[in-house]
């Protein structure tokens, strides 16, 4: 049985925002965003800010952005100094050099309305902005839309957690319906892709979880291990791994030789793509040249990681609960999801 806690759990749990229709019945594309109802929400309530002058400070972003809602400045801090991100009155030294800041809005509607004042150029949004040398500077502003943070193929379909890969250090803005194309020309059919997010803010933690439709692909994916994104004029290799499940049974005792304990391992590798517990891992791994150079991969925290040989290592497992916009319906013994309605709303 799958964890309630596992994100895979919960994918396709959450309706997906709709954008209203024109009375030509095609989806509005001016930069005005109407909901269908108050409590439908477009976007996170976190905002990117780049282009930032280089002697900007506090109280000129807030006089910006402040007339559109309550917010906060969140200033990216140099890996030297131990302030923590969400200070909203850090010393100048402190903040960072590259020029850019997120803005924390208190509530969704203050996104909107900041976007139907910005000026659209493409995909791409500008505000001016002045600080003491330079004046009504365009700075980029990009809002997270909350459309952008899954795909799916069909609405119904079954989705196989062992069909399903993890994607660490994804850029931001970027969408899954575009990582699910992009992996679809490499590797083959993807039916499902899910942007990790901040359980409160909604806003993209830098991973995806992504699901194929064929085992093939999935095994062309974690073969081909590392994929090239290009977002922003910016290319990222970025490693993929198989998603690693908690709370998963051992494949080769189911128990027997581990006191029913949840396997401590997952094999990665393409002759085995299984859960193991240490006794089994070390029956099949340590007694066997063909299987000894494997390495075990777990779940720490909200990351995939894998070990160094050998399932002597003790590492503690790090139950942390993870949030993609979705969730899965288990539907048999072997870990297969059915897609099911929407019930509830962020």
């Amino acid at each position: 049985m799958l964890p309630s806690n596992d994100p895979l759990f919960r994918a396709f749990s959450q309706p997906t925002p709709r954008f209203v229709i024109n009375d030509n019945n095609t989806p509005y594309k001016s930069d005005v965003y109407h909901l269908e109802n108050n409590s439908e929400e477009i976007f996170a309530r976190k905002v990117f800010i780049g282009g930032l002058p280089f002697d900007i400070n506090q109280a000129e972003i807030v006089s910006t952005f402040s007339q559109f809602g309550s917010m906060v400045v969140d200033w990216p801090c140099r890996s030297d100094t131990p302030l923590k991100p969400r200070s909203t009155h850090p010393p100048q030294a402190a903040r960072s050099l590259k020029g850019y800041v997120f803005i924390v809005f208190e509530e969704e509607t203050s996104v909107q309305r900041l976007v139907r004042r910005c000026h659209k150029d493409g995909d791409d949004y500008y505000l001016l902005l002045s600080s003491p040398t330079m004046k009504n500077k365009p700075v980029q502003i990009r809002p997270w839309r909350l459309a952008d943070i899954s795909y799916k193929l069909l609405e119904n379909m079954d989705l196989d957690s062992r069909r399903t890969v993890f994607i660490g250090g994804v850029p931001r803005p970027t969408k899954a319906g575009d990582l699910a194309r992009l992996l679809e020309r490499l590797y083959g059919c993807v039916c499902y892709a899910g942007i990790d997010i901040d359980p409160e803010l909604k806003y993209p933690k830098g991973a995806a979880r992504v699901t194929f439709a064929t085992t093939a692909a999935f095994i062309a994916a974690i073969t081909g291990r590392f994929v090239n994104i290009i977002c922003g004029g910016i290319t990222k290799r970025v490693e993929i791994k198989p998603y690693v499940m908690d709370e998963q049974m051992c494949d080769e005792c189911y128990g027997a030789r581990c006191a029913d304990k949840y396997a401590a391992y997952f094999c990665g590798d393409v002759s085995c793509l299984q859960y193991f517990c240490e006794e089994c891992w070390d029956q099949r791994h340590n007694s066997d040249k063909i299987y000894i150079a494997h390495k075990p991969l777990v779940r720490l925290g909200d990351q995939i990681k894998m070990l160094p040989q050998g399932p002597h290592l003790k590492y503690p497992f790090v139950q942390k609960d993870l949030h993609i916009c979705e969730g899965f319906q288990c539907v048999g013994q072997r870990t297969c999801f059915s897609l099911r309605q929407p019930t509830r709303c962020f």
